[in-house]
């Protein structure tokens, strides 16, 4: 049996294909290498109970997640993951192949990740290229959950958000300084604290002051991330993720306003990306 997980900082989707050939979908906790050891990654797999049934019937594990950018990296979750699924092969690659196999299939193009965190690369049709994309939440990550909720913590404690709309957030969250100090500087996994409030942005998408702040995160990210690669013209740019997904209409405004050629979004590509592993790995067995 195959096992395909799509992997962000906040969650993890995962999907099994039965013998029957139906398919078996859950979710865990985010596994990014960066924020979880490979201790805790084991224990977050050993807890989804969904899966424990067939662990030993699973001979491989395709593994796409945040992250997973370092030999080191891809080896403590493929570590973690062996501990469950001790007869299977294990894969593990970074989300942004995970994202081109599900968007592109096997024709080039540009993949743009918009979710907890925010990355861009290409590919060629068989590789996604490495860029100098991708820094992180300290220092990039423009245009991504994280960074959207960044901005609405600091103009609501600055008090430069709108009267109204910052009454609307403090019933919602009830925060103040100590509390956002210690979860972002203190505890664990603080960029998905902060992409926790871009939800809130959902609610209030037409109001002038979200709308504003929406279409100026997605313009940081594609001056920042894909303007800087000069074909970025001639091919379609594809978008993963909540954040392009639930504010695609503000992406495609800024994006037809920069230049850039939308082509697919999704919110989770974990059904385009089994779909692809199960096809590839179908026409790998017939041709070997």
């Amino acid at each position: 049996m195959i096992l395909v997980a799509d992997s962000g900082s906040s969650q993890s989707d995962w999907m099994l294909a039965l013998p029957d050939g139906k398919r078996l979908a859950f979710t865990t906790k985010g596994l990014n290498p960066f924020f979880v050891n490979e201790k805790d990654i084991a224990k977050i797999i050993q807890n989804a109970n969904e899966i424990l049934p067939h662990a030993e019937q699973v001979t491989e594990v395709y593994f796409f997640g945040s992250g997973c950018t370092s030999p080191d990296r891809r080896e403590m979750v493929s570590n973690a993951l062996s501990q469950l699924f001790s007869n299977a092969f294990i894969s593990v690659e970074t989300d942004l192949v995970g994202a081109a196999y599900a968007t592109c299939g096997n024709r080039k193009g540009y993949i743009a990740t918009l979710g907890t965190g925010s990355d861009v690369s290409f590919f060629d049709g068989e590789e996604v290229l490495p860029t100098q994309q991708g820094i992180g939440y300290v220092l990039g990550d423009e245009g991504s959950g994280v960074w959207f909720g960044k901005q609405l913590v600091t103009q609501f404690l600055y008090g430069s958000m709108p009267a109204g709309l910052a009454a609307e957030f403090a019933a919602k969250y009830r925060l103040n300084k100590e509390i956002v100090i210690k979860n972002v500087y203190q505890r664990a996994t603080p960029n998905a604290y902060l992409a926790s409030f871009a939800l809130f942005m959902s609610a209030y998408s037409d109001h002038p002051f979200i709308d504003e702040l929406l279409k100026k995160g997605f313009t940081e990210f594609i001056t920042t991330n894909i303007k800087p690669f000069p074909d970025h013209g001639d091919y379609v740019c594809h978008f993963v993720g909540s954040i392009a997904y639930f504010f695609i209409e503000q992406l495609r405004e800024v994006c037809e306003q920069r230049g850039v050629k939308m082509g697919k979004v999704l919110n989770r590509p974990i059904n385009e990306l089994f779909s692809y592993i199960i096809q590839r790995e179908k026409n790998y067995e017939i041709h070997v």
